[in-house]
């Protein structure tokens, strides 16, 4: 097989769509497990909407999910510039050699002219398609109206009858019709490229060997092999990738929910969470095992076993994915993970002491549980740094308007005052006297403990909230921890309407 050269090629006009976002995962898992190379190439001729902005971002968002590339704007090559903005001189050298051979020729069309003729097509019921009114234009009319300061535009020449055949990797073999292609603009009047034959100077010249990329761009297929053929270019191999759905089956957008690399980064997804969920987008390995690793992505990956169907978005099963992939982490990694969105939260300070981390290690580990990105932890930490039986919900303080409710509190809060060190094996004694006293077991007795010291009805086990709640008190925090005393004297006052 030829050297496997694919490249990614995404305009810098937004940030980078998941639905983008996979198929350069899928041109790179083709590349590195065939011993090929990876380029990146930024297609910036849309002036207006291009930002260097949003090419930064694309940088960082495909670096952050694990994306390298072999050449590209950053890196340089053996066949660069791989910035479209820097590649106009190539493209008017070879729109001009097309011109010469009399495989293009100028076109003068108003674009009022050309929307007149899409109007009428349209209303004919036909597809619209340019009607050649300047094919049979001669070269020395056509350069006369250039010198003279005519705007027109460059177009292939292409054939109006018969069909353009092709094989797809991924769909087979694919036919389209030729009457229905028409002449496609290779330079605008402006001097810019139009997408197609950008698209095929470049990856003709940088020697890309297959082309992978979404459906949506079937059409542009037929009209880039005719363009290899008048070029004179040897065409790569093409596998056209299903679109990315909502679960709705309409296109993913913003109201699905996150749909951008960036707001997955931000919401604190792993990006090795990501990486696995998308490479399931429209392919699954032999065997059922779906968390995967990078090295075992690359081993599996099979191109000709990606689906036709359209890829469904499923974001539980990415939140699946991403609760897989934490569990792998070790308490420091987790700690480490969750200490950017609770110091934004103001709970953690900027330099954390060794004691500080050692606490954040524990707790966050014991929170683990359930979380499946990281901008879920200020809310699970919570239970240490935002306490008020005021705010309790409506079952906590049913909890505690029972009669039993009232008399364990009063006792807890009365035998934690005279206790200096509380661990859960002395809770465990309290408690016993707590059932002494009041006659309360149970549901009766350990409901309203567990709300007198969280102001919650569920949550952590107390065999390692209690530890960590005692030690976390007894750190400098910006927020500061009540302890197990103060946090049953407070529901204890707010019994009692104090």
């Amino acid at each position: 097989m030829t050297k496997v050269r694919v490249r990614f090629a995404p305009s810098p006009t937004g940030y980078l769509h998941v639905g983008n976002a996979r198929t350069a995962l899928f041109n790179w898992l083709f590349a590195r497990q065939n011993k090929g190379e990876f380029i990146l190439r930024v297609e910036d001729t849309d002036v207006e909407r291009s930002e260097k902005e949003y090419e930064d971002q694309l940088i960082k968002d495909l670096q952050w999910l694990g994306l390298d590339w072999d050449e590209g704007p950053d890196k340089g090559g053996d066949h660069g510039p791989y910035r479209q903005s820097l590649r106009m001189d190539i493209y008017a050298s070879y729109s001009q050699t097309l011109i010469e051979n009399k495989k293009a020729y100028y076109c003068f069309c108003s674009p009022e002219q050309l929307k007149r003729e899409r109007e009428s097509a349209r209303a004919e019921g036909k597809t619209p398609v340019y009607s050649g009114t300047c094919r049979g234009l001669s070269p020395e009319e056509s350069k006369q109206r250039i010198e003279a300061g005519e705007e027109a535009v460059i177009r292939l020449f292409t054939p109006d009858r018969g069909t353009l055949d092709f094989h797809d990797l991924v769909r087979g073999s694919l036919s389209f019709q030729l009457e229905l292609i028409g002449d496609p603009v290779l330079l605008r009047s402006n001097g810019l490229p139009a997408y197609n034959y950008a698209v095929v100077v470049d990856d003709a010249l940088m020697g890309i060997s297959h082309v992978i990329r979404g459906e949506d761009h079937l059409i542009n297929t037929a009209k880039q092999i005719l363009l290899y053929k008048a070029l004179e270019f040897d065409p790569p191999l093409f596998a056209h990738l299903s679109m990315v759905m909502g679960e709705d089956n309409t296109r993913l957008s913003k109201r699905h929910g996150a749909t951008s690399v960036h707001q997955f980064n931000q919401e604190g997804f792993l990006a090795s969470a990501l990486f696995n969920y998308l490479a399931l987008l429209g392919w699954s390995p032999s065997e059922e095992k779906e968390v995967l690793s990078k090295n075992e992505l690359i081993h599996k990956f099979d191109l000709s076993k990606v689906s036709r169907s359209a890829a469904v978005f499923d974001y539980d099963k990415l939140h699946w994915i991403s609760r897989q992939h934490i569990k792998k982490l070790s308490a420091r990694e987790i700690a480490e993970k969750a200490f950017e969105p609770l110091q934004e939260e103001g709970f953690l300070p900027d330099e954390m002491s060794d004691k500080q981390w050692s606490w954040l290690q524990k707790a966050a580990t014991a929170l683990i549980k359930g979380i499946s990105c990281f901008s879920e932890f200020p809310e699970q930490f919570l239970i240490f740094f935002s306490f008020s039986p005021k705010k309790m919900t409506e079952d906590a303080r049913k909890v505690l308007e029972t009669e039993c409710g009232t008399k364990v509190v009063q006792a807890l809060s009365k035998e934690l005052k005279q206790t200096l060190r509380v661990n859960f094996d002395k809770l465990s004694v309290i408690s016993g006297e707590i059932k002494k006293q009041t006659g309360c077991k149970g549901k009766d007795l350990f409901h309203p403990l567990r709300v007198a010291l969280t102001a919650q009805t569920s949550g952590l086990d107390l065999d390692k909230f209690i530890p960590l709640l005692e030690q976390g008190a007894k750190l400098d925090f910006p927020v500061p921890i009540k302890n197990c005393a103060q946090r049953a004297a407070e529901t204890d006052r707010f019994i009692q309407g104090i």
